[in-house]
């Protein structure tokens, strides 16, 4: 493996770095993403909204339905 040093790291462009960084992330395990607690209240946050609210919720077919009934 070759290891970067800060002055190859910087003498990447920006979208060279950008690509590293999304190498480095996906090489990393599911366990070993880290997710902020505030992340995770956030996600409990919009399951408990989607729970309460599914009966609110319309299925894409009658969505289709009711916007082709709009159209003159």
């Amino acid at each position: 493996m070759t290891t970067l040093t800060q002055d190859d790291i910087a003498r990447l462009s920006p979208p060279e770095r950008l690509t590293l960084i999304g190498a480095l992330w996906d090489s990393l395990a599911d366990a070993e993403q880290p997710v902020p607690p505030a992340q995770l209240r956030e996600l409990a946050r919009r399951v408990d909204d989607l729970e309460r609210n599914r009966p609110l919720l319309v299925g894409w077919e009658q969505l289709k339905a009711e916007l082709a009934a709009q159209v003159p």
